[in-house]
Order: structure tokens, then sequence, then C-alpha cells
């Protein structure tokens, strides 16, 4: 049975048990700092469990896509361990519980997949007499197939909150997957294969350690598609499925190696398939490589998939040709992946090169380490070393010591894990300093449960009379707070925008019949609007009547702004290419800023064009309209869903005419015309394959054009010009300036020269060596080293050094012929040592080396120590 087939039989069969079949959330957390990536079926619905969010439905089954990189090492070794893998999972918010759970999964087993109970091992938490009681006497599983286990094997919990037992289907693949005679579960051998975790949350476990029971217990289960399909294909481990086989056999095609036939080159072929799918699927849902997050996660599997393509002698770049297989495999039920295609060999394509220099580059730096620290009589690479070329060039570990030993070194493993170590425990800090707003969502879930939702109503009100619901200050709620104090505030309606979206919260005020607070800001917290007040005047209390009133003109630049950004949208796509996508923005009321895919810099041309697209839709004063709909009847009108958005059911779709179609939930104006000018002010490149444009709309814009125009009078009136001759009178400068450069070189050359011949006249001999040592005036680095290569021409054997101030720093070239260096002379260590008197440093090359210095008035006494270096032979 293909694994494509696997699949939709698991969605079709729970649909059938009225399950609502949701799409594979991104790999990408949404509003979950805890998780950096989706790592399990049931991550993306994490709200749905704690009740903090409603779900669209009680029964719930997907696909979904997961990555898990906390095991890396071990991808090729084992027969099992993947990064990108796809989890089948069926769930209950609140709905059906274990009977209902236990019931379905064997059924699914049986009759849709045909596979036989009789091999099926059950596990249950040694204390979960019901399960027990449901696989025992509801399904027929034999008592002495249902094994009792520990805490450890068998209850799902992470820290504080719902947790509970779990139950675990595993397959017996018989006595040939085993490792010996008496082979049980638990085993480390193939033998039995775990296919299914039912998941039954039916706790709370509190701070003090107690487990109470959750008045909503939810179904969480989890079936990896990977291990049926190496199940009902009859294939030893997951790489020979239909999931990974037409990718390692278009490797092995291409690098003449027979799969199967060396551990050491299956590995290479197992991780290069396992890490493109990783990064195929990571680059589908916005994560482009980086030093930084999961971009850094997405680099670092690029580089170990090189390091492998170069073990098997593959030319690269390649990785990114294998991207056309894997959409092959998998673009039929995972629509975007095939979609984005082009984009994904793009930018692996890209980082393929990259690396290719920087491996190059840590080769280089490998060398000289290995080279200093023969000089120094040592034969151990320091783990700090390694760890740099590590982090800072993407050189693995392994490569570095396999490099090593070539040399006759050995590296410093323990001092690598120690600096590995110190990395960790700043990752750890930083996820610690992220999760702190942890207690801060727990209290205002609290409030939510206690006064219910924010009704916003601010797309059609600027004010509103309303009621004090809520009152936070330090994490705590309060009944009241005085003049000059600050706290967070809820409403029981609001005309205030939360942030979100990319679309800066509203600021105003807020009035009481005793005085006024100042709303700074406003955020959503578990589906709250939170206006973050300073209390000008008077009290406000629990209960208090008010009247809110948001920022007219703030709200009504920020609307222009964010409805430029879709106008903006949809001119990128129509001008640079579809496959231009959003990647992030910021509209505020002065600016936005737009974060957009694409792979090389847009150029003025295309710029202009894109300004004047928007432009001119702005000048048609086109009708902008917000309609609530289903999402399937958005996505059906062409809707643009932005990567990152989190889509309930009911979605709100923008429109501009029939040019623009967006789903969002920001504010725009009325008419295109509104806006009244758009100005782009900055492009630039913020990441691999990443763009971003800053732009200014309505009175932003007049002020911007009013400043360039005001530039150019002043620039003109220099210029003694008119402004419509401003160009040309440049142009005409900077043909005089390049003419007055070029007399001003000949006459250095012909200085330099007559210089030259000067001090070839004034060698004296310093140890027997023939020596120039020479201040010149106000040479640069150019100059000095084209003056000490005419000296070198005119000298047989000899050593040279020359300095030069020049404004407020000296400059240094040193030279010593080949003959010299076979004596023991070094230009980069006598140029060092030279220019330390001087107050800097450099070094280089035996025969030719350069510095610099900020003491230029230490330019005599530096030539002085050059004499004595060469003097005494060092």
């Amino acid at each position: 049975m293909k694994s494509s087939e696997i699949r939709q039989r698991f969605l079709d069969f729970f649909a059938e048990q009225d399950h609502k079949v949701l799409p594979s959330a991104p790999l990408v957390p949404q509003n979950d700092p805890t998780l950096l990536w989706i790592n399990a079926g049931m991550a993306p619905f994490k709200d749905y469990f704690s009740g903090s969010a409603t779900p669209p439905k009680r029964r719930v089954v997907t696909a979904q896509k997961c990555i898990r990189t906390n095991d890396i090492e071990n991808v090729g070794q084992t027969a099992r361990h993947q990064t990108f893998f796809e989890m089948l999972g069926n769930f209950s918010f609140g709905d059906y519980f274990k009977e209902e759970a236990i019931q379905w999964s064997y059924q699914f087993l049986t009759e849709k997949l045909n596979l036989d109970s009789d091999r099926f091992l059950i596990s249950i938490y040694k204390d979960d007499d019901d399960a027990f009681n449901i696989w025992h006497k509801r399904i027929g599983i034999p008592t002495d197939r249902i094994i009792r286990m520990g805490k450890d094997e068998n209850f799902w919990e992470i820290g504080t909150g719902p947790c509970g037992p779990c139950s675990e289907i595993h397959y017996d693949r018989g006595k040939d997957y085993g490792c010996e005679e008496g082979c049980e579960l638990g085993c480390d051998c193939d033998r039995y294969l775990e296919i299914w975790n039912l998941v039954f949350t039916q706790y709370n476990k509190t701070e003090t350690g107690e487990y109470l029971d959750l008045p909503q217990k939810n179904i969480d289960t989890g079936a990896g598609l990977e291990r049926l399909a190496s199940l009902l294909q009859d294939k030893p481990t997951n790489f020979e499925t239909d999931l990974f086989m037409p990718i390692i056999e278009y490797i092995t095609s291409h690098c003449g190696v027979e799969y199967g036939q060396a551990q050491e080159s299956d590995v290479a072929i197992k991780v290069i398939a396992d890490h493109i799918r990783s990064v195929s699927f990571a680059i589908t849902d916005g994560v482009l490589p980086s030093n930084e997050g999961r971009g850094y996660v997405v680099r670092r599997l690029l580089r170990r998939a090189v390091r492998y393509a170069k073990m098997l002698d593959l030319k690269i770049p390649f990785l990114h040709t294998i991207v056309a297989v894997v959409v092959e495999i998998m673009g039929d039920h995972y629509t975007a992946l095939a979609s984005k295609q082009e984009q994904i060999e793009k930018i692996i394509k890209q980082e393929e090169l990259r690396f290719q220099e920087t491996l190059e580059q840590g080769m280089d730096i490998l060398e000289d380490l290995i080279d200093e620290l023969q000089k120094k009589d040592k034969s151990k690479i320091p783990g700090k070393q390694v760890f740099t070329l590590y982090d800072t060039y993407g050189f693995p570990k392994e490569l570095t010591k396999e490099i090593a030993a070539e040399k006759g070194f050995v590296i410093d493993e323990i001092g690598f894990e120690e600096a590995m170590e110190e990395q960790r425990k700043r990752a750890r800090e930083a996820r610690e300093d992220y999760d702190q707003g942890h207690g801060q969502l727990e209290l205002f879930k609290a409030i939510r449960d206690q006064i219910g939702n924010t009704q916003f109503v601010g797309y059609d009100n600027y004010q509103v009379d309303s009621k004090v619901l809520s009152l936070v200050q330090d994490e705590e709620e309060v009944k009241e707070i005085g003049a000059g104090q600050k706290a967070k505030l809820v409403l029981a309606k609001t005309p205030f925008y939360a942030e979100g979206g990319g679309q800066v919260g509203d600021q105003g005020m807020i009035s009481f019949a005793s005085g006024q607070a100042k709303v700074l800001e406003t955020e959503e917290i578990a589906e709250l609007i939170v206006h973050h007040i300073q209390l000008e005047e008077g009290e406000v209390k629990v209960g208090t009547k008010v009247k809110a009133s948001i920022n007219q003109q703030s709200r009504k630049a920020t609307a222009r702004n964010h409805t430029a950004t879709h106008l903006l949208h949809k001119a990128l796509k129509e001008i640079l290419g579809d496959h231009v996508n959003q990647s992030g923005s910021l509209v505020t009321p002065d600016k936005l800023r737009f974060d957009f895919s694409h792979f090389e810099a847009v150029t003025e041309e295309e710029l202009a064009a894109i300004e004047k697209q928007v432009n001119n839709y702005i000048l048609k004063n086109i009708s902008v309209k917000a309609e609530k709909m289903d999402l399937e009847e958005a996505k059906a009108v062409g809707a643009t869903a932005l990567f990152g958005d989190k889509y309930g059911e009911q979605v709100r779709l923008v429109k501009a005419g029939e040019y623009s179609k967006e789903l969002c939930g920001g504010t725009h104006v009325r008419t295109t015309g509104e806006i009244g000018q758009f100005k782009i002010v900055g492009e630039s490149g913020i990441a691999a394959g990443v763009r971003r444009i800053e732009a200014v709309t309505g009175e932003e814009a007049l002020k911007h054009v009013n400043q360039l125009e005001d530039s150019i009078v002043k620039i003109a009136n220099k210029l003694k010009a008119n402004p419509s001759e401003v160009v040309s009178k440049v142009e005409l400068l900077q043909n005089q300036i390049k003419k007055l450069e070029g007399e001003i070189e000949s006459l250095k050359d012909k200085l330099a020269a007559s210089q030259t011949k000067d001090l070839v006249a004034q060698v004296e001999k310093i140890n027997g060596v023939p020596t120039i040592l020479h201040s010149v005036d106000s040479l640069d680095a150019a100059g000095l080293r084209k003056m000490a290569d005419e000296l070198k021409t005119e000298l047989d054997s000899g050593i040279i050094v020359l300095g030069s101030k020049l404004e407020n720093k000296v400059l240094f070239v040193a030279v010593v012929t080949d003959d010299l260096v076979k004596e023991g002379y070094h230009a980069g260590e006598i140029i060092g040592e030279v220019a330390k008197v001087a107050g800097g440093g450099g070094g280089g090359r035996p025969n030719m080396a350069q510095a610099g210095g900020s003491k230029p008035e230490q330019l005599a006494a530096a030539l002085e120590k050059a004499q004595e270096i060469i003097g005494s032979n060092v």
C-alpha cells in the first residue's frame, strides 16, 4: 500500500466517524514560544486542549508535518530516526474518550490496513484499568498481549497542566526482525514496532504535584506515516519505503554508489534524503537559512547534507535538484510544496554555493591553525577553536577530526562539548526569557473564563461607551488604581485595535466621571483585548463606566499604510513574479515595512514600476470592503492567505475592488484614494532570499517628497543652476573630478619614481643585508605597495620597509626577497613588530606584508625597530 493511500485512508476513515479533516498546520508554531517547530500532531491544538481557544469542531483529524532535530546525529544510523516526518492523528476536545479512541484505532488498523490483530501488543499505563478492560473485554486482545508499564513509558506529561496515561499499539514483525530468542517489548531491535500512541488527557497536574480530574477530557493520538508505510510495504526501515526510495535512487544515480553496499555511503545517502525533505518543507512554510532560530536549523541541515554529498563525490551545487523528486512524491497532498518548487530550489542552490565558499574558508583557517600548532610542537586542536569552526563556518566537528587525523592531530572533544554546552546554556536562558509571559497568559485565560471575550467594535467606531471588567497590576488582579499608576485594563467592548497582523495597536484615551487614562498600547492576550493604561487623574475601579476613544488621526494614518501593503503585495507579484510571498510586515501611522521572498535586489526600474502600479490603483479610487465568510469560500474567490497567520472557519476578507483580495483582521481605508500617495523610501536584503521595502503614504509621503525637493533646490543653488539642470551639472563635476584624480595619480607615480631612484642610491647594509628603511610623504596603501615593488625590482637581494603618514594614521609595507626568506627573514613578522611601535598591528606572507598604526608620530621609532629586528636576524 502506497504511503499516499495510507494517509488518505486514515483521513477518510475518521471523516466517516464525524471528524473534521483539517490541513496540516505550518511547521512554524503559531503563538507558541515554547516550540521551535511543530513536532507532534497535537502541537497546533494546544490552545484547544487547554481550553484557551475554541476548536472548529470537537472532533478533528489531521496528517501533520513535523520536524524534530534533537537527535540529528542518529539520522541515517538507525531505521527510524528522521528530522522530518508525518504524524497521523485523531483528536477529541471534550467529546469522546478512551472507548471510542481504542475501538477506532483497532478498527482502522484491522479493517482499513488489513493488519493481523494477532500480532498486536498493547502497552498501557500500569494503573489504567479502564484501558485494560476496553482492550481485553471490548476488543478481545488476550491478557498476555496487554503489558502494563510505568510512568516513563506510558504516561504523557510536560511539567504542570493537562496530562494523562497513554496506550501504545505495537506490531510484532516476527523473529526475522528480532535480535535473539526471548526478545520482548522494549528491546532495542525492530521486532516490535510501535505504530500508534493513544493519549488520554484526563488530569491536570498542579504546582504541588497533585493530579486533579479535568472537567473536559481529551484524546490525542499519533501514528507515524513512515512507520506504517515500512510495515505495510514490508521494508526493514523507513528509508526503503516509497517516501524515500525515489530520492535515494536519484542520489545513487548521480554519485555512482550502490545503496545497501556500504554502511558509510548508506548513511550519507539517507542523511541527504532526510535533510532535503526537511529543508524543502521548512522553506515552503517560510523559513529561510540564517544564523538564528529556525533559520539556523535549516542552514545546519543543508550544510550537513552538503558535507555528506561531498563524501559521495557529488559536485556542488547538487542538492537543489533533489527538490523535484520530493515534490513528485508528496506534492499531490502538499500542494504548497509543489507551487513553491522553483523558489525552494533557488534558495537551496544559493545556500549550497555560499557554503562551498565557507567550506573553503574554513579549510584555510584549519590549515593555518594546524601549521601554528605544529610550530609550537602541539598535536591537539583546542575544543573552542573546533567549536568556532563548527559554529561560525558550519564546519562539522567530524570533518575537523578527519582532517586533523590526516595531519597527525587529534581534537579536544571535551573542550568542544564544553563550548557546545555553553551555547546550549545561552539558548536555554534565551528560552526562559522568551517564556516569561506564560504566567501572564494563564492569568488572562482565567480572567477571560470569568468575564468572557472582549467585544471589538473598532472597525466602525472610533469611540464607544463601555465598562471596566478587569484591572491587572504586576501580574495580579486589582479592584482599583489611582492617579499616576499604570495597569492593564479590559473593557466589555472597545474600539481599540489590538496589535496583530503586523499592525500596531491603537493608542488613545479612556475617560470617566472622575478623570481619564491614556492608552499607551493595545495587545491581545488569551483572546482578550488588553489596554496598557497610565491613569492621569482620578481613580478607576472594576465596574467603572467609561468612554473609550482612539486617536483618530493615528488610526487613519495606520489604515492608509495597511491598505497600501495589500496593494504593494499584489504589485510585487505582478511585476516580480508569483514566487513573491509576504514574509513579514510592520504597519504604523508613519510608515509601512513589507518583507517578501525574492532572490535578488529589486532594480531601480522594477521599484519605479511597483510604485507606479500602486499609485495607479490609488488614483482609481477603488472601493475597499471587508466581509466575513467561510475559509473555503474565501479561498474559492482567490483570497491570499498569509503565511504565519492562524485562520479559523470564519475569516475576514479585505478586497480592494477585484485587484487585491487578502484575509486580514486589520483596519483599512474605505477607498484607495484616501491613501493619497505611495512613495517607496528604501529597498534592502534582510536574509537569504528575503527583501524588504519601506514606504510612506499620505501626509508622510508628501513630507518625504517636500524634503527631497528642498534638497534638490539647495544642491541647485550650490551649483548655481536650475533644479532641472542638477543631474547634468553633477555629471560634469564628476568628469572633472575623475580627470583631476588621473592627473594626481600620474604626478604621484612620477614622484614615486623619482623617490625610488633616490632610495636605491641610499641602500645600507644591516647585518650584511641590503636594506631600505624610509618614510615617504602621504602615500596610501596602494601607492606604498607599488613603490615597494619597484624598489624590489631594483634590488637583487634585500629587505625594504616603508612607512607613510596619511591623515591621522600611519601605513607600513615590508618586502623580503626570496633568498633572504630562505635565510629566515619573514616580512609578516617584521611588520607585525614594527606596527606595534606605532600603535597598530598587521602581518602577511614571508615575502610581503603590510600593516597600519594609529600613532603617526611614532613612525621614526617604528623604522628604528625594523633596523633592530633585521640586525638581530629575527
